[in-house]
């Protein structure tokens, strides 16, 4: 033993007694207020005992003891006798009454902060901010109080106390974040507002940056205004502060390791943004405006306040790869789009925490509020399949909605930004015409993102200066507000006679900077800082080899049977211990024999080694939806569950090496959302097979704004390509009007310049063919497809081993049965379940002079493909007929017919078969449902004249 183990020992049996606790006292005084005057082993044991304590270094007793004697003055008093200190009980109750107040403004101190430029309305009562509700008056301001949690001196004044909080609380910065249940992230957030004092303390250099981008803000917006008179534009003016608050985003998420930022943005502001955040040249912005810029390629284009663009910044980590979504007039739309695009991005960097990759979303503060898709998109923020890391959200606060309304119309909240508390997203209100608190607030929630990889938002309360659009007169419904716009000096001008006051600026180094700007547009100079050319990036999806691709080019999607029951021998391995459901085990049983050649294929089987075979080719596979790991008709089961204790294992994610290859994704019950989500995966992702899978057919109605702006005209507009794939379960059973129809009129009557396929395939090797096809071949083009439901166990739907091992996807099938076609008087075409009903019955029935073709492909129409076939195999038959399960005014009909008249031959005339028109998908009765089939099969094989 040393002799310092020794000592310490001998302290711990002897000296450690209440007779030498004065002695001990004194030592551990001295050593407090001065280490080195103890002896060295009483130093190492003090110090031992700070470290066992784990509370850094301790502050003399003497000085506790004074403390006490200044709490006996204001109100301590004696206990029991013990020689215990406690506080009076009017004292506690004044201390308590401080403590709530300080909690108030915590709530609500952002009620009564600074944050209207126009000061448009009175400021809403709030009573708990004042002192006199908590029971404290004039004679307790300059009593001293401790202050609990707030980070501030333990203890101080009231009146300090309060001057305090209504600067850190009800300045130019309104911090909402107590509704917020994870202590950690509400003391994070008041560490950073209250140690601050709520204060920028910008640098002098900072100062000056804030404000050249003040004047790149201003400047682009009064030179267009200048020059083209009268066009829209949909001008920033009155958010100005945007511009510096996106460009101090860049640069603190450069430093923080973010490499790629996606932005989503609506109009107002948006040509601003191209220009002075992402280095648009202003030529290509001025020829548009003048009606003679052409994107390259062909498509109809779109107004200029509606495309992206993207660039390279350097910022202090390297380089920022920045992309602005293309975005329609549907104003949030655009939300679950970027956040997809992100979590594509995410994959290639294999970035699972959000860490190099931060999706940006700039809102309208009615739109917000208004917009059912906000909320959507919220909560996918922290679904697992959905996940980006957190989103900075940017609400350009116009405090007027689109044309006329104001506030009162437009939400019933006190804030638009109510939304975003469904996932406890802070949010931090911040006068727009205080750019130095702006800077504040971007950088406290950049920051909060990146620590916690959660959503925030910034609500940036502003004006518009000339209403919706330029060629709008505000004033004739809001003349109030207009006459307070004005008069008011802009951003720009209000933060120059700041910055002069202070002496940041010499007497005309402002101005000279305003002239400055105007010179590099006039001269058609890139005006955007730090924008760099040349960046090679790893991480950049390559969309060039899909632009020469042919919808007619043959590909080969057949494998051999050897590679089909290897992969089904990987997927027959389980965990060890892993127990399934009895119906779920058969299920496997069957398809174990499948591969081995003992029982036809069904769709699950068809399926899952489409999925295998193209992982096994190097492709990815990413497939959401509601139900969509079992399957919503219980045929998938590409997720299992463990009966025994409830953990789920894939086995697709077993054929590569790369578990995270194959996704499938359960997901919330949006549409809208998550479809817009996938689209955006897909256009960031040209090698995964992307899938979103409706639960019903019908459901695919609360997405159709996706489906309009993005899927069927994104390539039109904007020369996005897209390769995603949308399952929509449809076929009339008698299940009623929503669970029918995936309302395929509608994408037919979307379908144009090659724009999108539409497909229905009838058989299991149909599909297994169609989704290779997909991925092989050299384009990407959305595919529409209409899967089945009661066929995916039909007896008749079923394929051969054989025909996955040759052949490809067929756009149209000839007749299978044994009938003479140069017999045929009747030919009837169809597509999807009702061929099965129509088979069965001619069957039934012995018709041989009827045959029955499939249609396969309904966009792009095969018509070379059906012509030949009826000209060479049926220019005997006189009748044509179109059969549908769908009413008249639904279904393929109307969109489809004039393609069936290009491919008749000689006399033959085309028929309709099928429901009636009506408004209606289907009828809801089961009973009705089976007599209008019956009746539309008996008309197409012609029954009544056979």
């Amino acid at each position: 033993m040393s002799a310092k183990d020794g000592f310490l020992q001998k302290l711990r049996s002897s000296y450690l007694h209440g007779a030498n606790a004065g002695y001990i006292e004194g030592l551990y005084e001295a050593y407090l207020t001065d280490p080195e005057s103890v002896e060295a082993d009483w130093r190492d044991y003090f110090r031992a005992l700070e470290r066992s304590a784990g509370n850094g270094q301790d502050v003399p007793h003497s000085q506790v003891r004074k403390r006490f004697e200044r709490y006996g003055r204001a109100g301590w008093r004696r206990r029991g006798g013990a020689g215990v200190a406690e506080l009076s009980p009017d004292a506690a109750e004044k201390q308590a009454a401080v403590l709530r107040l300080i909690n108030s403004y915590r709530f609500r101190g952002h009620q009564a902060a600074d944050l209207d430029p126009l000061q448009l309305r009175p400021k809403p009562p709030v009573p708990d901010l004042d002192p006199a509700f908590h029971g404290l008056g004039e004679e307790d301001l300059d009593e001293t109080f401790n202050t609990g949690s707030l980070y501030a001196e333990p203890r101080m004044t009231l009146r300090e106390i309060i001057a305090l909080l209504q600067q850190v609380y009800s300045g130019a910065l309104g911090s909402e974040y107590m509704h917020i249940t994870d202590t950690e992230q509400k003391r994070w957030i008041q560490q950073r507002v209250e140690g601050s004092r709520g204060q920028p303390r910008l640098s002098t250099a900072r100062k000056k940056e804030v404000f050249e981008r003040l004047v790149a803000a201003e400047g682009i917006e009064k030179y267009l205004h200048s020059k083209y008179v009268g066009q829209k534009r949909f001008s920033l003016e009155g958010g100005d502060a945007l511009i510096p608050l996106l460009h101090d985003l860049i640069q603190r998420a450069g430093t923080q390791g973010i490499k790629e930022m996606v932005l989503g943005m609506a109009h107002r502001g948006r040509l601003n943004v191209l220009i002075n955040i992402l280095g648009k040249d202003p030529g290509d912005l001025f020829a548009e405006f003048e009606g003679r810029y052409q994107r390259d390629g062909n498509g109809s284009g779109d107004v200029k306040y509606h495309m992206g663009f993207s660039s390279d910044v350097q910022t202090p980590g390297g380089p920022m790869h920045i992309a602005l979504a293309f975005n329609p007039s549907h104003l949030e739309i655009v939300n679950p789009v970027v956040e997809g695009s992100c979590r594509a991005r995410m994959r290639r960097r294999r970035d699972d925490e959000g860490g190099q990759v931060l999706p940006v979303l700039i809102h309208g503060d009615a739109a917000f509020a208004g917009q059912g898709v906000v909320m959507e998109t919220f909560q996918l923020s922290q679904a697992r399949g959905f996940y980006t890391g957190g989103t900075v959200h940017v609400v350009i606060n116009n405090q007027i909605g689109f044309t006329t309304s104001n506030p009162l119309d437009t939400r019933s909240s006190l804030y638009c930004t109510e939304v975003a508390k469904i996932v406890q997203a802070p949010i931090f209100h911040v006068n727009g015409d205080d750019p130095e608190m702006v800077a504040f607030a971007t950088a406290l929630a950049l920051d909060y993102r990146n620590t916690f990889r959660r959503d925030v938002v910034i609500d940036m309360i502003c004006y518009r200066r000339h209403g919706h659009n330029e060629a709008d007169e505000p004033a004739a419904t809001q003349p109030m507000m207009y006459q307070k716009i004005r008069n008011r000096p802009t951003v720009r001008q209000l933060y120059a006679q700041q910055l002069a006051e202070e002496g940041v600026f010499g007497a005309n180094e402002a101005e000279e900077m305003v002239g400055d700007y105007r010179a590099a547009l006039e001269n058609r100079e890139v005006v955007a800082t730090n924008i760099i050319t040349g960046v090679r990036n790893e991480f950049v999806a390559d969309w060039h080899r899909f632009f020469d691709g042919c919808w007619h080019e043959s590909v080969d999607t057949a494998v051999s049977q050897e590679r089909l029951r290897d992969l089904q021998a990987i997927l027959d391995v389980l965990p060890e211990g892993f127990e399934l459901n009895p119906r779920v085990a058969a299920i496997r049983e069957s398809r174990r024999k499948m591969a081995a050649g003992a029982l036809p294929l069904d769709w699950g089987f068809a399926e899952t080694m489409a999925y295998g075979t193209l992982l096994q080719d190097g492709y990815r596979v990413r497939l959401s939806g509601q139900d969509s790991g079992r399957g919503t008709f219980f045929h998938r089961h590409a997720v299992l569950h463990n009966m025994a204790d409830g953990s789920t294992f894939t086995p697709l994610q077993d054929v590569t090496t790369e578990p995270k290859d194959f996704v499938v994704i359960d997901s919330l019950l949006s549409e809208e959302a998550v479809l817009g989500f996938e689209y955006g995966y897909a256009t960031s992702e040209p090698d995964t097979l992307t899938i979103w899978e409706a639960q019903f057919g019908d459901f695919v109605n609360g997405a159709q704004v996706v489906i309009d702006q993005f899927i069927a005209a994104g390539e039109a507009k904007w020369g996005r390509l897209s390769g995603l794939t949308l399952f929509l379960p449809h076929g009339y059973e008698g299940q009623g009007p929503e669970h029918s129809s995936a309302r395929l009129e509608r994408f037919l009557q979307l379908c144009a310049e090659e724009n999108i396929q539409v497909c229905v395939p009838s058989t299991p090797a149909q599909f297994y063919h169609m989704l290779r096809r997909q991925m092989l071949r050299r384009f990407r083009k959305p595919l529409i497809v209409l899967t089945p439901k009661s066929l995916l166990r039909h007896k008749l739907s079923t394929s051969s081993l054989d025909d996955l091992t040759r052949g490809s996807f067929s756009t149209v099938i000839d007749e299978i049965d044994p009938i003479d076609p140069q017999q045929c008087k009747r030919v009837v075409l169809c597509a999807g379940k009702v061929y099965y009903d129509l088979l069965e019955a001619r069957r039934r029935l012995g018709l041989e002079k009827v045959a029955i073709l499939r249609i396969e492909q309904l966009y792009p129409f095969p018509e070379g493909s059906l012509k030949e076939l009826m000209s060479q195999c049926y220019p005997g038959a006189r009748v044509v007929v179109w059969c549908q399960e769908e009413p008249k005014n639904q279904g393929a009909w109307y969109s489809t017919n004039h393609h069936i008249l290009n491919c008749l031959v000689g006399d033959q005339r085309l028929h309709y078969a099928g429901r009636p028109a009506a408004a209606s998908p289907a009828v809801g009765y089961p009973k009705l449902h089976h007599e209008q089939q019956r009746e539309l099969v008996d008309r197409a094989l012609g029954v009544e004249s056979v």
